[in-house]
């Protein structure tokens, strides 16, 4: 993804703001809908919503001294996470923020993301962020963020019926270009390349997180 500063704030709203916009669409008898393996259209919705609250949290003055990031980059962070993934606590995440959300999960949604979006406004750059991978600046922290927010994005829409705008078209063109990043770091690049260029299909349950 872009490591130009304000590309990254740009894309991270944009993402944001589509995220909004694709929630707020979600009609009333959806939100029990099965929408992403175990989770309902309501728990996916929560756990997307951390994607911007894991900012807030991280933007947080922190005790100690921590002033030199040990991840220098989005591809470097997913690097460091890969084998630490706990699937079941992540399920669990997502279910306890979509219970946060309370009778009105738009207008929570909206209420995060406005209140996230000014305080990254408000930080430099190079804001020290503790994260579970370890310190990086705001700006090398945010294209994760973005990616998270743009696939989960999608598949809120694909599973709600609702269509996504063409202002995440530059989000998703850089999304892709850390997807193949990791595909070809995960030793999957090949594969990828060759399904990307029409030569045979993917393979069930191909990824590169």
């Amino acid at each position: 993804m872009s490591t130009d500063a304000t590309q990254v704030r740009q894309d991270f709203r944009v993402a944001a703001t589509e995220f909004g916009r694709v929630t707020g669409a979600v009609q009333a008898g959806d939100w029990s809908r099965i929408a992403l393996g175990q989770w309902t259209i309501r728990d996916l919705v929560g756990h997307t919503s951390r994607a911007l609250t894991t900012v807030e949290e991280y933007l947080r003055p922190h005790e100690g001294p921590c002033t030199c990031p040990d991840i220098e980059d989005a591809l470097s962070y997913y690097r460091a996470m890969v084998n630490s993934v706990d699937h079941q606590a992540v399920a669990e995440r997502g279910r306890a923020a979509a219970r946060d959300l309370g009778e009105d999960p738009p207008q929570a949604v909206a209420g995060i993301a406005a209140r996230v979006l000014d305080q990254v406004d408000e930080a430099a750059d190079d804001a020290v962020l503790r994260t579970p991978a370890g310190a990086m600046t705001l700006v090398a922290y945010l294209p994760s963020r973005t990616f998270e927010l743009v696939v989960h994005t999608l598949d809120l829409a694909e599973s709600a019926d609702i269509a996504t705008s063409q202002a995440l078209i530059g989000p998703i063109s850089r999304c892709l270009h850390l997807a193949t990043d990791l595909a070809a770091q995960s030793g999957r690049g090949a594969e990828l390349l060759l399904t990307l260029t029409g030569r045979r299909p993917l393979r069930a349950g191909f990824t590169v997180m």
